[in-house]
């Protein structure tokens, strides 16, 4: 397998790029990003998955390796193949599809280009619990205007999770709790809230 490749980029698409590695071209096929921030003939390495088909071989690349592991856990999901993974991992930075499939945000997934709803309701459904805890949790439209929201890093969001709670239950109970206040003080008026 190659896991990586390191050369100079000298040609790029809407979504290829080629990389020159001692006078062979390699063609990956790469997110929007990846491809937007590519510079021609600059030198970059890109994580690869080979994908092998009976017509075809592919090389998908990624600028990080966690960008790669989500391609990775996105194509074990049934109906969702390469070029869906990829549309999907073009939807924003890795960390914020990661957390979208963690909040089970379907609709966010159902943005990319060839996902439809059922399929994007599969995959938060299939890999919610292995992609990891939610770094933050995107506010709903009747709590977007207020300040206190927490964001990602937020200490009482995740004091409160490590009491139990789930991402939904703590981000509600902290909604109208100051956020300048100590952290000690957040989590025990929320925990009042909760009776």
């Amino acid at each position: 397998m190659i896991a990586y490749i390191k050369g100079q980029v000298i040609e790029k698409t809407l979504n290829t790029i080629v990389v020159d590695v001692m006078g062979v071209g390699y063609e990956i096929f790469a997110t929007t990003r990846d491809t937007e921030s590519a510079s021609i003939n600059s030198e970059q390495k890109f994580y690869t998955y080979h994908s092998v088909k009976e017509n075809s071989e592919e090389l998908y690349g990624f600028s990080t390796l966690a960008a790669k592991r989500l391609f990775e856990m996105l194509i074990t999901v049934q109906g969702i193949g390469p070029k869906a993974a990829l549309a999907i991992l073009s939807l924003d930075e890795v960390e914020s599809v990661r957390n979208a499939i963690a909040t089970a945000n379907a609709s966010f997934i159902a943005k990319a280009s060839g996902v439809g709803k059922k399929s994007a309701e599969r995959i938060t459904v299939d890999l919610r619990d292995k992609v990891g805890l939610p770094s933050y949790i995107e506010p709903s439209n009747t709590l977007s205007n207020q300040s206190n929201q927490p964001l990602a890093g937020d200490e009482a969001l995740d004091a409160l999770m490590a009491l139990g709670f789930n991402l939904a239950d703590a981000t509600l109970f902290l909604s109208d709790v100051p956020t300048d206040l100590p952290t000690g003080e957040r989590v025990r008026l929320a925990l009042k809230k909760r009776n």
